[in-house]
């Protein structure tokens, strides 16, 4: 198929569409604002429904309301929007309901600004809301990905009968890129679960509370359950220039893309350095790092934030080697020549030791 020059957050409409998707609720924020206008856009040329909520809170619960019908449905916002989305992104994953959520990160805390950063790692990673649950989340490095894995993201949201995020910093975006759509999904049948206010469906009862506890315990654990089977089955990462690798670097997001350029440069001075990406935040590619921890020296966490990915790196290594961070905020994205500077201090600092 030929190629679309087509903007990050224009691509996650277009993939979600193409992934069958028919309603999408929401409210404007930059820099996801560009989302809720493609929506607007495109999902009443295929017989969709595109609603500007009143505010966010507003646009989770009609995502619930839709998803419980059982159509492919979704929303998008950026940082204190899905902030106000929390409880209501808890309700989905109690009552587990598919469904797709992008978060397009901005700066913070409070309102912050509006340029890119990686804030959000731990609201949407670890699960912001209440309760025991997660949500699956997938991170494109490219526009290419944002269409890729919107669609991923709802054939998992689709598996695991649970929310699936997208989470991608303000520059991925707002980049354009050259971008190959698949063809379309055809639209899938109604789940068997799913609610229609008709006599057929009344057996079926969508619903996140349980007051006897024992009950809700058993709810619980089938919910742990689907997320262990999730890391076993749907971990993504991409590893690059790792097998010789001394020094292995990680980040997501824009971050990878100059980390990608980092380990060249550091490779035509000499350096060993590889990169570990993970595509998935979670599941975390935790097995892979623990892997690589057995034959490098050191690894080096790259993020736009004060240090949020670095506590799953460091997890994942247990200690086995040193972990160090890198970081820039307030919208700021380190240079690839500003990175191996660091990179070259820590190998200084190990060779001293």
């Amino acid at each position: 198929m030929l190629k679309e020059i087509t903007k990050g957050n224009e691509a996650i409409v277009k993939g979600a569409i193409l992934a069958g998707c028919r309603g999408f609720y929401g409210y404007p924020i930059t820099p996801a604002s560009e989302i809720a206008e493609a929506a607007a856009l495109y999902m009443p040329q295929v017989g969709g429904v595109f609603v500007q909520a009143e505010s966010e809170v507003s646009a989770i619960n009609m995502l619930y309301g839709a998803a419980s019908t059982g159509i492919r449905a979704m929303t998008a916002s950026s940082g204190p929007g899905i902030s106000l989305m929390q409880e209501g992104i808890s309700y989905l994953a109690g009552s587990e309901l598919p469904c797709v959520i992008a978060d397009i990160m901005r700066g913070g805390p409070g309102l912050g600004n509006i340029a890119p950063e990686q804030g959000d790692y731990h609201q949407v990673v670890k699960g912001g809301g209440h309760g025991c649950y997660r949500t699956l989340v997938l991170a494109p490095n490219s526009v290419q990905e944002m269409a890729d894995l919107t669609i991923e993201a709802f054939d998992l949201a689709d598996r695991y009968r649970n929310p699936v995020c997208v989470l991608a910093d303000g520059y991925i975006g707002r980049l354009m890129e050259p971008v190959e759509f698949p063809q379309a999904k055809p639209i899938k049948p109604k789940p068997q679960w799913a609610v229609a206010g008709n006599a057929e469906t009344r057996k079926n009862f969508v619903t996140s509370i349980y007051l006897e506890p024992d009950k809700l315990e058993a709810h619980v654990r089938k919910l742990e359950a689907k997320y262990e089977r999730a890391e076993r089955y749907e971990v993504q990462y991409e590893d690059w220039r790792n097998e010789d690798a001394d020094i292995v670097l990680v980040g997501y997001g824009i971050v990878s893309r100059v980390l990608k350029q980092v380990v060249e440069l550091g490779r035509e001075r000499g350096m060993s350095i590889g990169l570990l990406r993970p595509i998935s935040l979670y599941p975390f590619p935790t097995w892979r790092l623990r892997e690589l921890s057995r034959t490098v020296h050191k690894f080096m966490v790259v993020e736009l934030s004060t240090g949020q990915l670095i506590e799953d790196v460091r997890l994942a290594v247990e200690g086995r080697r040193p972990v160090e961070l890198y970081s820039r905020v307030g919208g700021n994205v380190p240079s690839a020549e500003e990175v191996l500077k660091a990179v070259e201090s820590q190998i200084e600092v190990e060779a001293y030791v």
